[in-house]
């Protein structure tokens, strides 16, 4: 610690070797810690007149993760939504993870598909505005910032799995770059 009381130096974030997981400390009976919520048991006498309430399996994506793009499309962010919260919720990790950042990693994901397809169709080279020589896509930076934003929030909700989920946790939900590589969004 300085003198002006602000840490610096010592190791950085997410360096050094990775922690097992949950299903694998179990696996190797070693010992390991269970994320448990606490329950308070009520009895039937106890309980006040309730309300009539329809739950639901997994929560609904919010409406930009569906709205139209200006080509007239709609962005597809939301059936990624589904099916991350599907995969999260065979799992046993749906109530774990927040849905805004399962909502931010479908919107950077279908962000980066649409810059995927943007390249497919203009190329990767384009027109200088000023000089009109030939210069990069925008689309090819635009593209690496939004998979790399989706990675690190990928990462992110699979450490949770991985530290919490007492299933094997291979596999992502549904093989999203083969869809890309067999057209676009027809799968989805």
């Amino acid at each position: 610690m300085s003198k002006d009381g602000t840490n610096r130096g010592g190791r950085r974030p997410r360096s050094g070797p990775s922690k097992d997981g949950l299903a694998e400390k179990t696996l190797n009976g070693r010992p390991a810690e269970v994320m448990a919520f606490p329950v308070t048991p009520i009895g039937a006498g106890e309980l006040p007149e309730g309300a009539d309430l329809e739950g639901a399996d997994i929560p609904e994506p919010s409406a930009y993760l569906s709205a139209k793009q200006h080509d007239g499309k709609p962005l597809g962010a939301d059936a990624i939504y589904k099916e991350t919260m599907a995969w999260l919720k065979a799992r046993g990790c749906d109530t774990l993870v927040n849905p805004r950042q399962v909502e931010s990693y479908s919107e950077a994901f279908a962000r980066y598909i649409q810059c995927s397809e943007a390249l497919s169709k203009y190329g990767l080279i384009g027109k200088h505005p000023t000089t009109k020589l030939a210069t990069t896509s925008p689309f090819v930076s635009m593209e690496l910032q939004y998979q790399k934003q989706a990675n690190i929030i990928w990462y992110e909700i699979f450490s949770i799995v991985k530290e919490n989920s007492l299933t094997p946790y291979e596999g992502i939900p549904k093989n999203s770059m083969e869809s890309l590589l067999k057209g676009g969004r027809e799968g989805w």
